[in-house]
């Protein structure tokens, strides 16, 4: 069983930077595709970004040329490394780890692509003031 742990999370003003460290506590296939989601109360969770094993990355629109995944496979570590935050950015974030079909099967418009991910860590809370 994978399990998440978050850190990283704070309060920023806007256009300040945080960075999100999530660690895995294996590293198999199970782990093969990472991702960022945040979601705030009342509203849906949503896909920040996703990195598969092969480093091949995916961010939404809305925070393409401020944040940046990476992983640090060696010592099972998944990174969003955040610039610029606005105060939308403000949210729970939540790590959570799939096989390579959760990367494959990434879509940032469908509610289930949470679903295909098979371990979650508990989240980590940012805020940014404006």
């Amino acid at each position: 069983q994978v399990q998440l742990a978050e850190t990283g999370g704070g309060s920023v003003q806007t256009g300040g930077s945080l960075r999100l460290s999530c660690e895995a506590s294996v590293s198999n296939y199970r782990t093969h595709c990472m991702a960022w989601f945040r979601q705030t109360p009342g509203t849906a969770r949503e896909g920040v970004a996703r990195i598969d094993s092969d480093g091949d990355t995916r961010s939404a629109e809305s925070v393409k040329g401020r944040f940046t995944i990476a992983r640090a496979t060696g010592r099972n570590i998944l990174y969003l490394q955040m610039n610029n935050l606005k105060p939308e950015d403000t949210a729970m974030y939540y790590c959570a780890a799939g096989t390579l079909w959760a990367c494959n099967t990434w879509s940032f418009s469908d509610p289930d692509t949470g679903t295909r991910f098979g371990a979650w860590g508990q989240g980590t809370q940012v805020t940014v003031s404006s």
